[in-house]
């Protein structure tokens, strides 16, 4: 048991120092630019394609997408799993999914300022439940396609993937409905000031 409390906790920890790796930051300060200073000042894809332009966005789409799995096969290699109501998930892969959301929003290299977390918690939702990903992307691009408010769209992402969780359709046991209320829960938390603006009207909308 605690060899298995071990291997969480190294899952969590790797998780949190890779994604610290904010692409958004590092791809700004190459461009000469703190992202952080700009825009929304979020160390994310979307400022990153509003200040930075399109390719300095695909670099931090691709490394953001890539922190995420590579920690979470870290997490699988940790092997740790727990069984709930029939159900098995490996909860050091879910640890450092986690880890890794917690890096991007608060990355310990860049003075605990950070993205929002949204992308990285895509790539590591797709490599837990690639189905469940699928439809909350999906939502999402309804909802960015018909508002142009990509942050509306991963709210309600968000929001979704919570309800999923829920669902026996999915096959996914308690640690991983905690799991998915975590990450929501930061998600959100990182996107209380674009609510507040949503509320007022003075989101700005993604132009295409």
């Amino acid at each position: 048991m605690m060899v298995d409390i071990l291997k969480i906790l190294v899952a969590l920890a790797s998780g949190y120092l890779i994604g610290s790796l904010n692409t958004g930051v590092i791809v700004g300060k190459l461009y000469g630019k703190d992202i952080r200073d700009h825009g929304s000042k979020s160390a994310g894809l979307t400022n990153t394609l509003r200040v930075l332009g399109k390719t300095a966005a695909v670099f931090v789409l691709a490394g953001d997408i890539l922190k995420g799995i590579l920690a979470c096969y870290i997490g699988l290699y940790m092997g740790v799993y727990a069984h709930s109501a029939g159900a098995t998930d490996s909860l050091s892969l879910l640890a450092a999914g986690v880890g890794a959301v917690m890096g991007h929003n608060w990355p310990l290299y860049f003075g605990f300022k950070g993205g929002k977390g949204a992308l990285t918690a895509v790539a590591v939702l797709f490599m837990f439940d690639w189905r469940m990903a699928l439809v909350c992307l999906g939502l999402f691009a309804v909802i960015v396609a018909v508002t142009r408010y990509v942050s509306l769209g991963t709210l309600c992402a968000a929001l979704l993937f919570v309800i999923l969780s829920f669902a026996p359709f999915f096959d996914h046991s308690f640690y991983f409905t905690l799991f998915a209320v975590l990450m929501a829960g930061m998600i959100i938390f990182k996107h209380r000031e674009n609510i507040k603006r949503l509320l007022s009207g003075t989101e700005n909308k993604l132009s295409f």
